[in-house]
């Protein structure tokens, strides 16, 4: 659907002005404005793409909330002290600690500013663990919420303003991150999977019927933030990008602005918020600080986030951090002239494995998606690169499983994919390896080697299911090991993959109140830098689902604060 407006409301006019704020992304940046808003501040969003919504509009809108109310509320325990104790674990020197203990004490504050601002209800997403539960401080029941299905009708006239999601599905179905993994075992755990779907189903076609526009995910959390600004009356103008930040003797004093070719100059009394993104489609940037062997465009994050906040933030003096570092997410090669699948449960089920160029297993498949990218580099940068993957799996496998979140059990691997060699299909081993292209001496080995280890349910090589993070994607009607299982009968398959992202997370240098740093660790009076604009406030490490998207929110509420509070 196309969008309609340069502006919400309709009808503003573009043109010089002055504010309190200024907050420059409609993503996380949402949150910023409605705190501010809330604060009696006056705030203008402006938008780069023409849609509202970001890389939070495309995510899977999961939450990490820890010691939160939502937690609390559904039945669960947990402190704030606990949760401290884990980031200092996982994070490490990684990140200074007060950013990690700075999110962790204003979360609860933040997330009741959200409740009173917007119409989201948040749920908390039993059992899915955050990604190193074994860490000290760390929670098997996890600490992920989500937002429940909400009604994007609500936007009214600005529906079409809403950035889409990565898929759009014919059948209106709200599926949460909580749904999926019932969803995608509904062969195996029907009990679950089936009245999930049906109850999904129920709410998106009779949902239809009464002119509402269900949706989950990460386009129910970027609607309700949408929501919330045209509640509040805060203005939004689209199709706007940020060319330069106004100074005056070292402080941030506002931008200026392009928008269909013209200059337009905000004066910001308080301080510019930039909540723009990072880097994820500016290849230079990537391959200069990332890796030279990343392809062009693979990442998830929306098209229009090529590093210009983190340049232009620069300009003025900021330090950057973290740069080498992204959220990464293994996915499905794509075809030509479409994006990578996304894959999050075909790596933990059984009766699958991974393997390199040359027909060896080189990861703990079973890993959160960060952690498995992290190898792909380490391996690089060791001299031992990851030249290219193949997931490899039986006809058990695509019985029994959603695989790539279009091809649910049973049906058949689309014939574009074969044409295109990203899939693979033989009735033997050496024949699959021979189509692949590995050694097929090294790829038999390590058939057998899998194979054997799997009858016994362990995985001496790189512990696939130890973690409760593993299992929480595995097959629960499998075992000892819901992530392991031999593969003997064919016909099997081989799908490549590619190393993609849900977009980087190395920017801007910021504070434990969201303030950007110079490189001698001097503040950048009236900058803030939030989302994936700033360097990771967990540093190199994804301690839980919905992290990226939660740190935005609460930096978001902070940055607000700390702006209110300026003279």
């Amino acid at each position: 659907m196309p969008t309609s407006h340069n502006t919400v409301p309709t009808g503003l006019t573009i043109a010089d002005t002055e504010v309190d704020l200024l907050v420059v992304g409609s993503g996380t940046g949402l949150a910023a404005a409605l705190a501010a808003h809330e604060r009696g501040l006056s705030v203008l969003v402006v938008e780069k793409s023409s849609r509202v919504g970001g890389s939070t509009a495309r995510s899977g809108g999961a939450l990490w909330l820890p010691a939160s109310p939502v937690i609390a509320e559904c039945g669960g325990v947990d402190t704030a002290s606990r949760a401290q104790t884990y980031l200092d674990s996982v994070v490490a020197d990684s990140a200074p600690q007060e950013r990690s203990a700075a999110y962790v004490k204003n979360l609860p504050a933040t997330v009741d500013m959200l409740r009173r601002t917007t119409p989201m209800k948040l749920f908390w997403a039993k059992e899915y663990s955050d990604y190193h539960p074994e860490a000290p401080g760390g929670s098997a029941a996890g600490r992920t919420c989500e937002c429940r299905p909400l009604d994007t009708a609500i936007l009214g006239e600005y529906l079409p303003d809403l950035r889409p999601g990565i898929m759009e599905v014919s059948i209106p179905m709200p599926t949460t991150g909580a749904d999926y993994r019932w969803m995608n075992l509904m062969s195996r755990v029907p009990r679950k999977g089936l009245p999930t779907i049906l109850k999904r189903l129920a709410q998106g076609v009779g949902g239809l019927a009464l002119g509402r526009r269900y949706a989950a995910g990460g386009q129910a959390l970027a609607a309700g933030l949408f929501a919330g600004a045209i509640r509040a009356g805060v203005p939004i103008w689209l199709s706007t990008a940020l060319k330069e930040l106004m100074t005056d003797g070292g402080r941030v004093t506002g931008a200026v602005l392009e928008h269909s070719g013209h200059s337009v100059t905000v004066t910001a009394r308080r301080g510019v918020v930039l909540a723009a993104g990072g880097f994820d489609h500016s290849m230079d940037m990537r391959w200069k600080f990332q890796s030279e062997s990343l392809g062009r465009n693979l990442s998830l994050g929306a098209e229009s986030n090529t590093g210009d906040a983190i340049r232009i933030g620069q300009d003025v003096g900021a330090d950057i951090s973290l740069m080498d570092q992204s959220w990464w997410f293994p996915a499905v090669a794509p075809l030509p002239d479409a994006a990578p699948a996304v894959m999050l449960a075909e790596r933990s089920l059984p009766g699958s494995f991974i393997v390199d160029q040359n027909g060896r297993r080189f990861a703990n498949e079973s890993a959160d998606y960060m952690s498995f990218g992290q190898r792909v580099l380490q391996l690089e940068a060791a001299g031992t690169p990851v030249e290219s993957m193949w997931i490899v799996f039986d006809q058990q496998y695509r019985n029994s499983y959603v695989f790539a979140a279009e091809l649910f059990p049973r049906m058949p691997i689309p014939q574009a994919w074969y044409d295109a060699g990203i899939a693979i299909r033989a009735d033997n081993f050496s024949d699959l390896a021979t189509k692949m292209g590995v050694p097929v001496d090294d790829f038999s080995a390590t058939v057998t080697r899998f194979n054997e280890n799997a009858f016994a349910g362990e995985d001496p090589d790189f512990e696939r299911g130890r973690s409760a993070y593993d299992r929480y994607y595995g097959d629960p009607t499998i075992t000892p090991n819901p992530n392991l299982r031999p593969l003997v009968k064919g016909p099997f398959y081989a799908v490549r993959m590619v190393l993609s992202d849900l977009g980087t997370c190395g920017g801007l240098r910021a504070d434990d109140r969201a303030r950007v740093l110079r490189e001698d660790g001097t503040v950048i009076d009236g900058l803030y830098a939030i989302g994936n604009t700033a360097a990771n406030a967990f540093g190199s490490t994804y301690p839980g689902a919905g992290a990226t998207i939660a740190q935005g929110l609460v930096y978001g509420y902070i940055a607000a604060l700390d702006a209110a509070g300026r003279t």
